[in-house]
């Protein structure tokens, strides 16, 4: 089954943010809880978590593209 990754909200105010790195690639394998990407905001850098485990199957917005929060950025092969 397929999950999504979104990019989360990160601060009040804050409606999008930058994808700096992506520290996965697609076909490698990750836990939940563990960094898939780091995005930046006006105001900080951060790391969005897998919400699940499995294989990062799809990558959909390139390193510094500009995303809206709540936008799916990545899927999760289960």
């Amino acid at each position: 089954m397929a999950v999504s990754v979104h990019l989360p909200s990160v601060g009040m105010g804050i409606s999008e943010a930058t994808i700096v790195k992506w520290l996965k690639s697609v076909g490698d394998r990750v836990e939940a809880g563990e960094a898939v990407v780091e995005i930046e905001t006006a105001k900080s850098t951060v790391e969005v978590e897998a919400p699940v485990s499995g294989t990062l199957s799809q990558i959909l917005f390139e390193e510094d593209a500009e995303v809206d929060v709540g936008v799916e950025i990545a899927t999760i092969e289960e």
